[in-house]
């Protein structure tokens, strides 16, 4: 095709474009930072409604997991539903579920309404995730996909900086209840632009599998009760659960291959850049896991930052993501997915490995470098890893394609927290003296509220040693992905189909159109 074919092709492409396609990418953005900052101010709100509530070590564990083990397990389902019934109308439905649960959580009175609320809120944010995704690929084409995704993904980084800042802005100035009051007019202002901006799209008509819904709901929930479990009832108080998940996802899986209008492409991962990519984000979803669990503990009780303080301390890893999606979406047309891929998660890796070096004294300035670091390679890896995943999705079914995409990297954050919690705590626990208290021996809290100099600074010092150990595990798991996507991402396109060599972009479109 000459260079004057080429332009007219794309002026074309121009006019068939939806002119409110970045209004509406708004819109998407909008609904996704609501999720965000809900689950990242609940950390920084977390000491407060303990107090206020009386809610006991289990309750607040509750209170965190209800949201994640609901939003995990209906993922696949709300997917489906979202391609057969309307992505605009299913994110909606769930933005208005996600609002009035907020406005329940805020007035809670005891644990358990709170924990009620936050269920509700996980069916609101399972409906809303999926649907985004999926709206953002149909509204944009292949050309402008990627810095689409990159602003999409963006949004995470937004909300994991600016939800605890504004949370911890309100807790000094109001009730606990108000960081989830604040949910309420972001989903008011969403769902007002989503009517009036957002078209409806849905995929072909197909029979609903509701076995395979069934089946996915039990597997899942299953699987994420017994991965959050685990660290601390072990495999005696979770075989069960596990054994039902098992049974659960291999059912799933046969009548997802046997039946006519499956819920899920399984034959997807037939194609090994999808499988490189799903498998390169379980993989770094496990290692951010704890993340953020580990460095706000670190900062609050080892440093002695107040939460604010925390919040603003991870401005380092939010300018950087923002700073490396914005590359990358330019980068990947021209680099291809593999090495962007490659680049970030080695960048990535270095972060983890920095990371793992801080101690009790290392101030501001060395964990502000690794975590620009971290947020350099997720901004270069995320967004191509999943610019491949969704690449490789029938547009029919983009809804689904988006849930599952969701739920990889739910199962891998899911894993992180549950795994690297785990081995904080157990080293943690290892390191303490054995003279001391048991409360001071399973958590840093009480041991710093002891009075004891020496007890004090022994458990900072068990914390830190605990830290290094998680975060070195987290490295690990960053460099398997990276050895995943150096040898199934090969021919892997960008998302606009260029930026690799032609034979290699021709194999991958042979083998992508073979799994269609």
């Amino acid at each position: 095709m000459s260079k004057t074919e080429t332009a007219a092709a794309l002026d074309s492409a121009a006019v068939e474009r939806n002119p409110k396609r970045w209004l509406i990418l708004v819109v998407l953005c909008l609904s996704s930072l609501v999720l965000v900052i809900d689950n990242m101010v609940l950390n920084v709100a977390i000491p407060p409604i303990s107090a206020e509530l009386g809610a006991t070590s289990q309750d607040i564990q509750w209170i965190i997991d209800s949201y994640i083990l609901v939003f995990a397990g209906l993922l696949l389902t709300t997917g489906s539903l979202s391609d057969r019934f309307g992505r605009r109308l299913v994110m909606v439905i769930g933005l208005v579920l996600f609002g009035a649960a907020s406005l329940l959580a805020a007035y809670a009175t005891t644990p358990e309404m709170l924990i009620a609320g936050r269920v509700v809120m996980g069916i609101g944010g399972a409906l809303i995730m999926p649907s985004t995704l999926s709206i953002l690929i149909v509204v944009f084409d292949e050309q402008e996909r990627p810095k689409a995704i990159a602003a999409w993904t963006s949004v995470a980084m937004i909300g994991m900086v600016g939800g605890p800042v504004v949370g911890g802005l309100m807790l000094n100035h109001f009730w606990w209840g108000s960081v989830f009051l604040m949910n309420v007019p972001i989903a008011i202002v969403a769902i007002i632009a989503a009517m009036t901006l957002m078209p409806e799209s849905k995929g072909p008509w197909a029979k609903t599998d509701l076995p395979g819904m069934v089946l996915s709901i039990i597997g899942t929930v299953a699987l994420v009760w017994s991965i959050i479990e685990f660290p601390t009832k072990g495999l005696e108080g979770t075989w069960v659960s596990l054994i039902i998940a098992a049974v659960g996802l291999i059912a799933f899986g046969i009548r997802e291959v046997r039946t006519e209008h499956p819920m899920v492409p399984l034959q997807l991962f037939k194609n090994r850049i999808f499988t490189g990519s799903s498998f390169s984000l379980v993989l770094v979803t496990f290692a951010n896991g704890g993340l953020m669990l580990v460095l706000t503990q670190y900062m609050q009780f080892v440093l002695d930052y107040s939460p604010v303080r925390t919040a603003l301390a991870f401005t380092p890893f939010a300018f950087a993501a923002l700073i490396f999606q914005g590359a990358g979406a330019g980068l990947v047309s021209k680099l291809g997915v593999r090495p962007l891929m490659l680049t970030g998660m080695l960048i990535l890796a270095a972060g983890f490995g920095i990371l793992a070096t801080l101690t009790t004294e290392s101030g501001f300035w060395f964990p502000a470098l690794a975590m620009a670091l971290v947020g350099a390679g997720a901004g270069l890896a995320m967004p191509a890893a999943i610019g491949a995943l969704m690449g490789a999705i029938p547009p029919e079914q983009a809804g689904v394609g988006s849930a599952l995409n969701d739920t990889i990297q739910q199962t891998g954050g899911a894993l992180g927290v549950a795994v690297l919690g785990a081995v904080l705590a157990g080293t943690y626990r290892d390191n303490v003296p054995v003279d001391a208290p048991e409360a001071a021996r399973e958590s840093i809290a009480p041991a710093l509220a002891s009075g004891s100099e020496a007890l004090v600074t022994a458990a900072k010092e068990a914390f830190t040693t605990a830290m290094s150990a998680t975060f070195t595990l987290g490295a690990i798991s960053v460099l398997a992905a990276t050895v995943i996507a150096f040898f199934l991402m090969k021919g892997a396109q960008a998302a606009d189909g260029h930026g690799v060599p032609a034979e290699e972009a021709a194999e991958a479109e042979t083998e992508l159109a073979e799994t269609r």
